[in-house]
C-alpha cells in the first residue's frame, strides 16, 4: 500500500504486526502512577474505543502493559511504517490545498529529527504533545484529507471530534489543548486526565502544529543574548570574549549554543542526557562536548584568553558547573537556565545528585523523593548562583519557570520585599520593553515545496522589504529593524534549517503584513510555491503569562488571560487557516493560556484579504492591551497604528501623577 493510501485508510480494519520497542529512540520518562485501579479500567476503555470490538481481545492487554510500563497508552503498535518529516505539498492526499498545509505541519512536528520524543508524539518541552497517541494521528490524517474547503475539523487535546459542515472563509481546523475546569488545573490533574486519555499539554506549538525545530528558539535566544549584552555593556562594546552559561539541549531544542555563537559569546550548556547532547552535536547546533569540570574550566579560560567565539556542551549537571566555577573563580557575564521546569517532577529538570539513570527510575518508582531532590537541587543551584551574581553576573529567567519553582522550593532567591524575585524575566527586562511593547514577535513561514531555493527566494524578499522599512522607520525600534535584517542575511551560512524549509524572524504587524504580501505576489506569479503562515505563542498577542509573556504588565491584569482567548476568536473569524488556544506552555501547565494560528498563502487576492485583516488583529490586540496597562512604548506603537490604520479606534490610558498618589 502507497503512501497515499496509508493516509487514506486512517485508522487500519486489520490489525497492523506489533512493533518491537524502538531501543535507539529518545524516549519520554515513566510518568507517575497516578490513576486508581478503577481509573486504568476506565483509561483502558477510553483506549480501546478508537478501534472495533473484534480488536478488544488482543489490544486490552496491550495497552494494559503500555499503561503500567509508561503511564500511558501511547498505542505503538499503530505508529504508521511511512517516514514521518514534510513532505513536498503536493505528496499529500486530498481535495483542499488548506488540509495539506496543515498535514506537512503535523508531520514536520513529528520528524524524529525535530521531535524530542517522537515515538511518544511529544515535540519538545518533555510533554509538549501534538497527539496523545498515535490513533489520534492516523484518525486526524484521515479526516485532513478527507476535508472539503467548507468543513472545519475539531481537535480537542489531540482527538479528533470529527469534519462539521462550516464554510471556505472558516478555519479549517480549531484546536484546543488542556482546556480544564479552572479548579482542576494543577499539576497532578495535568498527570490523572492525560493518563485517562483525556486531556493534554499541547505545550506552545507542538499541539498547534507550528514548531519549526530549534531555528524558532534560536532565533529569539539570540535576539534576548544581544539585548542582555546591551544591557551588560559599560562601554557599547559587543560579547566577543563574554561567558554565557545555561543548562538544557533537550527540551527546549538546544538552542542556546547556537544563539550563542550568532550573538559572538562563549557558552556553556550542560545537559544530563548523553542523547541530546549527540544530537544537537551531529546536527552542528554544539561545537565541542566535554565531560570533566576541570577540563571545561581550562578550555572557557583558554576560551575568554582568546576571545573565542565557541560553543560547549558539558554532559553533567548544571548545578556542579555553577559550583565549579565559582570554585574556581570563573567569572560569568550571562547566566540562565533552559531546563524545562514548567515540568519539574516528570523529567524537565534532573537534580544534583543522581546520574540521569537513577532520576529516570526514582522519577516514577518514588515521585515524592524525586521531588524532594529536585527542590534541593535547586536550592543548591540558586545559591551558587548568588554566588557569582553578588560578582557582577547578569542572570535572567529564560521563561522556563525557574524562578517560580525554586521560589517553590524555598531557594534563597526572593528580593528583600518578599514579593518579587531578586531576578528578572527575560520578558521584563528585555523582550517585553524591547519587543513586544513595539509590537515586535516572532514571524514565521514555511515554503510548503520543500525546496531550498524557495526558502532562499523567501529570506530575499523579506529582507528587502525590512530593508525598506527601516529607511522610515522611527528611532525607537530602529535597533530591532536592523538586528531582524543582520539575522535574516545571515540565516543561510548559519544552517538553521531542522525539518521544513522554514524561517522566523522578528517582525511588527506592519513588517508582517508587508512581508506576508509580497510572499503572496510571488506565489501568484509562480515564483514560489504556497507558503505557511504562523508564529510561536510566545508573541505580543499570543500568550497570556504572568512569570513570563506578560511578565512586564504592572497594572493588576497580569494574571488574566482575556488577550490571548481574544486573540485566537479573533483570528479565527479574520482569515486564519487554523487556529489553537492551549492551558499551559513555556511556564506550564495551569500557569498560563495561549494561544496560536496557521495561515496558508495561496497567491490569490482571498489570501490577501485573510493576511491583511488577520495578522493587523493578530499583533494589535496585543498592542491595545499593552497600552491599557500603561506601557510606554506600546502606548507609542498604539498610537502610532491608529494614524496608520484609520479604522483603528483605541482606548487610550490617561496616566496620573505619582506626586499625587504619593500625597
Amino acid at each position: 500500500m502507497n503512501y497515499k493510501k496509508q493516509v487514506l485508510q486512517g485508522i487500519p480494519s486489520e490489525l497492523p504486526e506489533k512493533k518491537p520497542y524502538n531501543e535507539e529512540a529518545n524516549h519520554a520518562p515513566k510518568r507517575k502512577d497516578i490513576l486508581t485501579a478503577e481509573e486504568k479500567k476506565l483509561a483502558l476503555e477510553n483506549a480501546l474505543r478508537y478501534f472495533e470490538p473484534r480488536h478488544h481481545e488482543i489490544l486490552l492487554p496491550e495497552f494494559k502493559g503500555e499503561l503500567e510500563k509508561f503511564g500511558r497508552i501511547y498505542m505503538y503498535r499503530f505508529k504508521p511504517d511511512y517516514e514521518i518529516y514534510a513532505r513536498p505539498i503536493e505528496e499529500y492526499p486530498g481535495k483542499c490545498l488548506q488540509a495539506k498545509g496543515i498535514m506537512l505541519m503535523i508531520q514536520n512536528n513529528l520528524d524524529p529529527q525535530v521531535a524530542q520524543h517522537p515515538e511518544e508524539l511529544i515535540t519538545y518541552g518533555g510533554n509538549g504533545s501534538v497527539f496523545q497517541n498515535w490513533a489520534q494521528y492516523l484518525l486526524t490524517m484521515k479526516y485532513l484529507a478527507e476535508m472539503e474547503e467548507d468543513q472545519t475539523l475539531a481537535v480537542y487535546s489531540g482527538h479528533p471530534m470529527g469534519l462539521f459542515p462550516s464554510n471556505k472563509y472558516a478555519p479549517r481546523v480549531v484546536v484546543t489543548n488542556g482546556m480544564m475546569i479552572p479548579n482542576y488545573s494543577k499539576p497532578d490533574d495535568l498527570e490523572k486526565y492525560n493518563a485517562l486519555g483525556v486531556t493534554q499539554y499541547g505545550q506552545m506549538t507542538a499541539g498547534s502544529y507550528m514548531y519549526i525545530g530549534p531555528q524558532g528558539i534560536v532565533h529569539g535566544t539570540t535576539i534576548t543574548i544581544l539585548n542582555a549584552g546591551r544591557k551588560i555593556a559599560k562601554n557599547g562594546e559587543d560579547l566577543s570574549g563574554k561567558l554565557f552559561v545555561t543548562s538544557g539541549l533537550g527540551g527546549m531544542s538546544g538552542a542556546q549554543p547556537k544563539a550563542g555563537n550568532i550573538a559572538g559569546c562563549i557558552t556553556v550548556c550542560a545537559e544530563v542526557n548523553l542523547k541530546a547532547i549527540e544530537t544537537r552535536h551531529s546536527q552542528g547546533w554544539i561545537d565541542e562536548v566535554i565531560n570533566d569540570l576541570a577540563e571545561l574550566a581550562e578550555r572557557v579560560k583558554k576560551a575568554k584568553e582568546g576571545k573565542e567565539v565557541v560553543s560547549i556542551a558539558y554532559h553533567g549537571n548544571i548545578v556542579k558547573v555553577w559550583e565549579y566555577f565559582d570554585k574556581e573563580n570563573i567569572f560569568i557575564d550571562l547566566g540562565s537556565d533552559q531546563t524545562s521546569l514548567h515540568n519539574p517532577w516528570s523529567g524537565g529538570y534532573y537534580p544534583a545528585g543522581l546520574t540521569f539513570e537513577e532520576a529516570q527510575q526514582l522519577m516514577s518508582a518514588d515521585p515524592e523523593a524525586f521531588k524532594e531532590k529536585v527542590q534541593e537541587s535547586l536550592r543548591r543551584q540558586t545559591a551558587a548562583i548568588n554566588k557569582h551574581t553578588a560578582r557582577g553576573t547578569y542572570f535572567f529567567d529564560y521563561g522556563n519557570a525557574f524562578l517560580l519553582e525554586a521560589s517553590r522550593a524555598g531557594a534563597d532567591i526572593m528580593a528583600e520585599d518578599g514579593q518579587q524575585f531578586k531576578y528578572p524575566s527575560y520578558v521584563q527586562d528585555i523582550m517585553g520593553p524591547m519587543c513586544f511593547d513595539y509590537g515586535f514577535g516572532p514571524f514565521r513561514w514555511v515554503c510548503t515545496s520543500g525546496k531550498e531555493e524557495d526558502l532562499l527566494k523567501t529570506d530575499k524578499i523579506a529582507t528587502e522589504v525590512l530593508q525598506e522599512l527601516k529607511e522610515d522607520a522611527p528611532e525607537e525600534i530602529q535597533q530591532q529593524m536592523a538586528d531582524n535584517i543582520n539575522w535574516i542575511k545571515g540565516a543561510q551560512e548559519n544552517k538553521l534549517v531542522v525539518g521544513s524549509q522554514a524561517r522566523i524572524l522578528y517582525a511588527d504587524a506592519i513588517g508582517r503584513i508587508a512581508i506576508a504580501k509580497a510572499f503572496n505576489d510571488a506565489i501568484a506569479k509562480n515564483e514560489i510555491g504556497p507558503v505557511v503562515l504562523g508564529r510561536d505563542h510566545h508573541d505580543v498577542s499570543g500568550t497570556d503569562s504572568p512569570y513570563r509573556e506578560t511578565s512586564n504588565i504592572y497594572d493588576g491584569s497580569g494574571f488574566t488571560a482575556d488577550m490571548a482567548i481574544q486573540n485566537v476568536i479573533g483570528d479565527s473569524f479574520r482569515g486564519a487557516t487554523w487556529v489553537s488556544i492551549h492551558n499551559g506552555g513555556g511556564i506550564g501547565w495551569g500557569e498560563v493560556i495561549n494561544g496560536g494560528f496557521g495561515m496558508i498563502l495561496e497567491g490569490n487576492s482571498l489570501s490577501e484579504e485573510r493576511l491583511k485583516s488577520m495578522l493587523f488583529w493578530d499583533v494589535n490586540n496585543g498592542i491595545a492591551r499593552r497600552s491599557w496597562a500603561r506601557n510606554k512604548g506600546a502606548i507609542f506603537t498604539a498610537k502610532r497604528a491608529m494614524q496608520m490604520e484609520p479604522g483603528l479606534k483605541l482606548t487610550i490610558p490617561n496616566l496620573v501623577d505619582e506626586a499625587l498618589l504619593k500625597d
